[in-house]
């Protein structure tokens, strides 16, 4: 480690800081109807799309009604997805490469992780998807997602902040309000940013290059696999053209960030020299995924009229945040003990540490902040492999996905994330003190605690029911490229990753199969609506309740020994349920790494 990664990461967090303010505040103004600078542009858009979808703006919905509109649009856009990629060959534009369709499995698969803002691939990008494809389906869809997540904790907050009432809001006004007005333009200047920066944007045919000398290469098989000869020797290919694929990339990369999406329009993702080409681009890529997530606990104590709770919501976020890359930048500086005569140190003028799988250009220390940035928020965009990291390296993506996006988390799933503990954390607080529970003036109820735990019991059951089933069966075993603990983690960050909505991958695991196709496909959409509809409820019951005035028995939700309540409960929580599947993977090889075994 050293000082200058600590001055990154310190650089980092203070941005963050400094982001949460303004941009909570505009969005409080975007959501509560308030006049903002965009107003004179955007406003007659909004008008006329109102008009277009016969879209009442000022009816109000109830917690089901809002639910059903999320459902039904969730639906409708998912099938379109799934019909795209379909009937990509056959459509007539933008499709140079002439791209066939994509099978079945993997168009359900990509059309249920998109839709979902999880974003997982099991494909490479730029030999499977059109240009047409990956502008009308896939970035669209990081709209959509994003703008729905928004819309979500946006009814959530007003479901705290109201009084008696039996409405949380107008789903298709807040997902349009959450596009003109902050997902749009935010993307329109990033991307031409990211442009300036050198990320490519263009609807070009692919280059060929010839290559000064030719190279031999093993080959791949149809099942994702390095091909092996009955000889048991590796099956090679002689290579002399390279292909450099090019394509819209700066827009799809914007809303990508912005929007906590992930999916990277190259196989490569955010270590890819077209999508992330600078040291710049590389920090904006990280504030870009933390920048709504950070600014949604502004708006939330903004409009619950509880600024000091929006602020020790965000303090627990950061606690949780830097006890993260404080352990991911430890582990991977330290670098690999197995490696013998070879100096790991790091020093001004060597990265030194672990190195295997990570850009040179970006180093250690931004790429131990980058996979836990992008594994605290529901982002999944990586800059460097995660199944390269060292075992405790690649615990703390693996373990910050498993705390249910409540670092931060998704861009709007974060902050619905986080406030579902904060209901069982005034709920525990009510227990010490005995009496009931209230939260900024509305009591807790059985209902509510009832809904909450539903949420946490649900996340984890999934993920470790169908780990279980792939670390047994051939079906699943068979797409690990490691043995031992290393090969459980795969299939267990696998199966986290998409119910948690985050995307990134171990990158060691084939998931383009029947099994983890169809098996990953339903856990992001029970990650994802599993999740919604008791946060939903949850919200819907606190609208309706009076509150009741703070007295000498009231927990306050404003204080530090609050954040460090609502701290204990998130890890608690998580390493209660995961913790013996952690023991048994990253956990385990790290002991086994120190004692010298390798597999």
């Amino acid at each position: 480690m050293t000082t200058n990664g600590w001055i990154q990461i310190g650089v980092f967090l203070a941005l963050i800081l400094a982001i949460t303010k303004p941009l909570g505040a505009y969005m409080a103004k975007v959501f509560s109807r308030e006049r903002t600078f965009l107003d004179p542009v955007v406003r007659p858009i909004e008008r006329l799309l109102y008009r277009v979808t016969e879209v009442d703006e000022k009816h109000e919905m109830r917690w089901t009604e809002y639910a059903f509109a999320m459902l039904l649009f969730s639906g409708a856009t998912m099938l379109l997805l799934y019909l795209i990629e379909r009937a990509q060959h056959l459509l007539p534009w933008w499709n140079p490469q002439k791209f066939a369709a994509v099978p079945p499995a993997l168009a359900f698969n990509t059309a249920a992780s998109f839709t979902t803002n999880t974003n997982w691939q099991n494909y490479p990008g730029e030999a499977t998807m059109s240009y047409l494809t990956q502008m009308a389906g896939l970035a669209y869809h990081n709209f959509a997602s994003a703008a729905v997540g928004i819309a979500l904790a946006v009814a959530f907050i007003r479901g705290i902040a109201r009084k008696e009432k039996e409405t949380i809001g107008n789903f298709w006004v807040d997902m349009t309000r959450s596009t003109l007005w902050v997902l749009l333009p935010a993307c329109i200047v990033y991307a031409l940013v990211l442009v300036s920066q050198g990320v490519v944007q263009n609807l070009k045919p692919y280059d060929t290059a010839k290559l000064i000398e030719p190279q031999q290469v093993q080959k791949i098989g149809t099942d994702g696999k390095p091909m092996v000869g009955p000889d048991g020797k590796a099956v090679m290919d002689t290579v002399t053209d390279q292909t450099i694929a090019q394509g819209p990339v700066a827009s799809q990369e914007a809303i990508k960030m912005l929007g906590t999406n992930g999916g990277g329009f190259f196989n490569a993702n955010s270590s890819h020299p077209f999508e992330n080409p600078t040291p710049l681009s590389n920090l904006l890529q990280m504030l870009s995924i933390f920048a709504i997530p950070a600014g949604l606990t502004y708006t939330l104590g903004r409009m619950t009229g509880s600024q000091r709770h929006g602020w020790a919501v965000w303090a627990a976020m950061a606690i949780l945040f830097i006890c993260g890359v404080t352990t991911a930048y430890w582990a991977e500086a330290r670098g690999n003990p197995l490696l013998h005569g070879v100096d790991q140190h790091a020093t001004a003028m060597q990265p030194g540490g672990n190195m295997e799988g990570k850009e040179v250009r970006f180093g250690i220390a931004n790429s131990a902040l980058f996979a836990t940035v992008t594994t605290d928020a529901s982002c999944g965009a990586i800059n460097g492999q995660h199944d390269s990291f060292t075992p405790l390296g690649g615990l703390v993506p693996l373990v910050n996905i498993m705390l249910s996006e409540t670092v931060f988390g998704g861009v709007g799933a974060g902050l619905y994330g986080i406030l579902i503990y904060v209901v069982l954390s005034v709920f525990i607080a009510g227990l010490m003190v005995g009496r009931t529970p209230e939260y900024l003036g509305k009591k807790i109820e059985a209902y509510d605690v009832k809904m909450a735990m539903l949420v946490t019991l649900v996340f984890p059951l999934i993920i470790l029911v169908l780990t279980a089933i792939s670390s047994v069966k051939g079906f699943g075993t068979s797409s690990i490229s490691n043995a031992g603990p290393h090969g459980l983690t795969q299939i267990l960050y696998a199966f986290t990753s998409q119910a948690g909505n985050n995307g990134s991958a171990f990158a060691g695991l084939n998931g383009n199969t029947l099994w983890y196709n169809t098996a990953g496909g339903l856990t992001m959409l029970v990650g994802r609506f599993f999740m919604i509809i008791p946060m939903l409820a949850i919200a819907g019951n606190l609208a309706k309740k009076k509150t009741v005035p703070a007295s000498a028995g009231t927990f306050p939700v404003t204080t530090p020994l609050f954040s460090v309540l609502l701290v204990s409960v998130i890890v608690i929580v998580g390493a209660l349920t995961f913790f013996p599947a952690l023991s048994l993977g990253p956990v385990l090889e790290h002991l086994q790494m120190m004692a010298g075994k390798t597999f």
